[in-house]
């Protein structure tokens, strides 16, 4: 079942299955589970300041498992992980990205235990499908900068076209 997971494969599921169990009773959410699993941001804060932002320490063998399966899953095509990864590798880096996909399959795979039910993806297209304006503004922000005027017309079967 975990296999269904771009990126996992039968030995990583097993490792993976070994280290956190399969009753998801212990958890009440997935996030428990990333904490957990040392695959949340720490929050360090006095007076206001935020301080060090590094991740907990966690099972090491669970980490090596999602870092490989990570790493595979960033290289599949056509996946939300891996259009994850490239957001947040413009963001931050290959090391916070790597961080947020870990953090996003181990969130599936509790959701998987406790439900029982296999891996639906999200699609590429899944942050342009929820904010399709941010998307069209992005992209008429574009071509302005590269010297372009541009004016928007609505249609009736496809939203937003340039004109």
């Amino acid at each position: 079942m975990l296999c269904t997971i771009p990126g996992i494969g039968e030995r990583t599921a097993q490792n993976v299955i070994a280290e956190i169990g399969l009753d998801m009773s212990v958890f009440p959410s997935a996030q428990h589970l990333a904490s957990w699993a040392g695959q949340c941001p720490g929050n360090d804060q006095s007076a206001g300041k935020r301080r060090s932002g590094k991740t907990r320490k966690g099972s090491k063998w669970l980490n090596i498992a999602l870092k490989e399966a990570a790493m595979a899953a960033t290289s599949t095509t056509d996946s939300y992980l891996q259009t994850l990864y490239r957001r947040k590798k413009a963001q931050g880096g290959h090391n916070k990205a790597i961080g947020a996909v870990k953090h996003s399959i181990i969130c599936a795979i509790w959701h998987m235990l406790t439900t029982g039910e296999i891996y639906r993806d999200l699609g590429p297209d899944h942050f342009t499908a929820r904010n399709p304006e941010r998307q069209t503004r992005r992209l008429v922000d574009q071509l302005q900068r590269l010297g372009h005027t541009v004016t928007l017309q609505t249609t009736s079967t496809a939203g937003l076209v340039a004109a």
